[in-house]
């Protein structure tokens, strides 16, 4: 089932970080000439994690990029150099050619994932120079996965909102206001990992229902992702299957169609 679009206002699309397939889940896809082929018949977005470990060049995100639909987008989560080892500090060239590599999706890139560690706590100026540098770079929609609680304030929304920054929406969230969207509002992004063991648990469909009204509720003027992380034991496809269903039987019912 593909995903669905709200009339008039914003893009829902829901997908896994990576495109693994397990064995069992197999039927649920389309033909394809690889695994990303087929997991591109069942959904619209997945995201990149393996470019947080080590860099892909060019021409292999060109390969994927051939591999899915017109209408299929990436997300592509940034290195760990960038966000752990440096920190967000003195980071410009591990940024410009992280872009330069990723961009060669061309136009199935979505945006850019910035997840930071728990330790890393809200430096306005360190925050604001790195901002500024991926703006002159890139005009990408990116989201940051903040982690330590002082990026969780209406200050930090404020920052990350004058940089055209999202802020994740994240299961288990590290504060109250980490579970819905924040920062700019034109690219909504929820990454649900799992919960109440991360990577491991599977989402029971009342939990889904919840997520599905949140996104309806929360707005946005151009997208919203939904990636479920929750993939150690294989529940994120058929959790984002379920998602995708109680969305468009949402959709229809707003259209009368139900």
């Amino acid at each position: 089932m593909s995903a669905v679009r709200k009339p008039e206002t914003v893009r829902i699309r829901v997908g896994c970080a990576g495109w693994s397939i397990p064995a069992r889940h197999r039927d649920l896809f389309g033909d394809g000439e690889s695994t990303l082929a087929r997991y591109a018949t069942t959904f619209s977005t997945v995201e990149i994690n393996s470019s947080f470990y080590r860099p892909h060049q060019a021409r292999t995100y060109v390969r994927w990029a051939r591999s899915v639909p017109e209408d299929f987008r990436f997300s592509v989560k940034m290195p760990r150099a960038i966000s752990h080892e440096r920190r967000l500090r003195n980071a410009d060239a591990l940024l410009d050619r992280f872009l330069d590599e990723a961009g060669a999706l061309g136009d199935r890139l979505g945006g850019f994932l910035l997840q930071l560690p728990p330790s890393l706590a809200l430096d306005a100026d360190d925050a604001d120079a790195f901002f500024r540098a991926y703006r002159q770079h890139s005009g990408a929609p990116l989201a940051c996965e903040p982690r330590h609680p002082s990026w969780f304030t209406s200050s930090a929304d404020a920052l990350l909102a004058e940089h055209g920054v999202s802020r994740v929406a994240a299961d288990p969230p590290r504060a109250v206001i980490g579970a819905v969207p924040g920062g700019d509002p034109r690219w909504r992004y929820w990454r649900w990992h799992g919960s109440p063991d991360i990577y491991h648990s599977d989402y029971p469909l009342p939990r889904l229902r919840v997520l599905a009204t949140a996104i309806a509720d929360a707005g946005a003027v151009r997208e919203a992702s939904v990636i479920f992380d929750n993939t150690a034991r294989g529940h994120a496809i058929p959790n984002a299957l379920r998602l995708q269903q109680l969305l468009a039987t949402a959709a229809a019912a707003s259209h009368g169609d139900a």
